[in-house]
């Protein structure tokens, strides 16, 4: 009887002094803010309001905007989905990855489970995770095979590989945690919206602050819209079909609503960072042929649109809202990039950047507080399949490079994919013809100052060389040999018929 006492009170005693140590645990992860990440698929730069659209009313994202911080030189890391993805979620730009383009379903090409993502270094912090919506950093989607979301840092997920299949509508390819669910009755983004929001009603653990990855499946084709809302935009459009794209960016800012709202009726607005952005910019219209005619994206003053090195590809919109800690109201024209959350994110949270491998963006917090950011690398992009004939190019405070390689301009053989042939141009290809572009006074690149600023030039010239070579070293080769073959078995049964 008496060592029970005894027993009962040591427990008791030790638990009481450690109770002061468990509270300032708990009260440290409470001051941490929570994050969530909004990102589009195909936003062009000029599709919002806020952005200039004179047609699409997005108010929801306007009032964000109004709330923060409104960035008019912001980029995604690629002019094209995956690598994009791949890039922000590892602060590194995507050639290093290996993430050299879109991935299709079963292409060995993923992010590999060694890379390390801002979802896992959050965890370490003490973090929740959650991914909802489009994943596509792997080609064999919930598959033993690849490393999917949860093995990236995500403890829930609710993904596709790609897009939302059939379309928009009533989609029958999500996943949640490992388990397909079928048609799901809806719009993509408000499903997307609804998961998110789910998520953090019920299902995180409340006592621990929260990353959010929201990843709508909008405007990217096949575009498919709530019918009422795409009657209010007909009068205001050519065609059916532009009205669609319409009503598709503005049903995405009310799925942004709902979000934001929820985030009021739980009280934790006050303490989030929201960050909302694009993956790249607008889809060429009919690129994707019969049955994908919606398309209206629009760039903006830029030139290009989504698969091209000039602006119109990898300027994107970007807001970001930082309650007492971003100033409201605020239009900031310093180049940012989504390489830059990882960092961000990290200093945010008090868990240090990875130092295995080279990181390529720089933590946002002196912008935030209205100083000067401090980069130890430019801004750079690098797509060996660009639309324009430049395939890499590099930042550095107002003025912008851009290479032309000595890589083929046309079509790579055996399909427009990732294979040996691409691969070899993709790790050999050099660097030959510049141009240089000064943004500050020519947004929409007109005016090539690579004769008149030979000095400035060579100096850019020389770090993006330097820069294109170590990146092309780092990116490994995928062995493709079994989807080559497969690619010219479809494409010999195409030709054939």
């Amino acid at each position: 009887m008496y060592l029970k006492s005894a027993l009962a009170l040591l427990l008791a005693t030790v638990l009481l002094l450690g109770l002061p140590e468990l509270q300032a645990v708990e009260k440290q992860q409470a001051a941490k803010p929570n994050i969530v990440i909004i990102l589009c698929d195909d936003l062009g730069y000029g599709d919002l309001a806020c952005y200039g659209h004179p047609v699409i009313k997005t108010p929801h994202l306007d009032q964000l905007a109004s709330e923060g911080m409104r960035l008019t030189d912001c980029y995604a890391s690629a002019p094209v989905c995956s690598p994009s993805r791949a890039g922000l979620l590892t602060g590194r730009t995507p050639n290093r990855l290996g993430v050299y383009d879109w991935i299709p379903e079963g292409h060995p090409m993923h992010l590999k489970r060694d890379e390390v993502t801002v979802a896992q270094l959050l965890q370490q912090a003490g973090y929740d995770t959650a991914h909802v919506g489009k994943w596509h950093c792997n080609g064999m989607f919930n598959s033993k095979e690849q490393p999917q979301p949860g093995d990236h840092g995500f403890r829930h997920w609710f993904s596709t590989q790609n897009n939302a299949l059939p379309t928009h509508e009533n989609p029958n390819n999500f996943v949640r945690n490992g388990k397909p669910l079928g048609e799901i009755e809806g719009f993509s983004c408000q499903i997307v919206a609804d998961e998110g929001i789910r998520w953090l009603s019920d299902w995180r653990e409340k006592e621990k602050p929260f990353f959010l990855h929201v990843c709508f499946h909008e405007p990217h084709e096949r575009v498919a819209s709530p019918p009422a809302l795409v009657e209010t935009y007909l009068d205001k459009s050519l065609y059916e079909d532009q009205a669609q794209y319409f009503a598709n960016v503005a049903n995405m800012d009310r799925a942004v609503g709902k979000l934001l709202i929820k985030l009021d009726e739980l009280k934790v607005a006050d303490n989030t960072l929201v960050f909302f952005t694009s993956d790249n910019g607008p889809e060429t219209l009919n690129r994707y042929g019969k049955g994908s005619r919606r398309s209206w994206g629009s760039p903006g003053v830029l030139r290009g649109m989504k698969l091209h090195i000039y602006e119109g590809g990898i300027r994107v919109p970007g807001i970001v809202r930082w309650p007492g800690k971003i100033k409201a109201g605020q239009e900031i024209a310093t180049p940012v990039c989504s390489v830059d959350l990882l960092p961000t994110f990290c200093e945010i949270a008090g868990v240090a950047v990875p130092d295995q491998r080279p990181l390529d963006g720089a933590s946002l917090l002196p912008l935030f507080a209205g100083n000067k950011i401090e980069r130890t690398t430019p801004l750079f992009w690098n797509y060996y399949r660009a639309y324009s004939t430049p395939r890499v190019a590099m930042r550095e405070g107002d003025w912008k490079v851009v290479a032309h390689w000595s890589g083929p301009e046309g079509i790579i053989p055996l399909g427009g994919n990732v294979n040996s042939v691409s691969q070899e141009i993709i790790k050999n290809a050099k660097l030959t013809k510049f141009e240089l572009y000064n943004l500050k006074d020519d947004i929409s690149e007109q005016h090539n100052l690579a004769w008149q600023e030979q000095k400035r030039l060579d100096t850019l010239k020389k770090k993006l060389v330097q820069k294109y070579a170590a990146v092309q070293k780092e990116g490994p080769v995928w062995d493709t040999s079994e989807y080559d073959q497969s690619r010219k078995k479809t494409m010999i049964k195409k030709t054939s018929k």
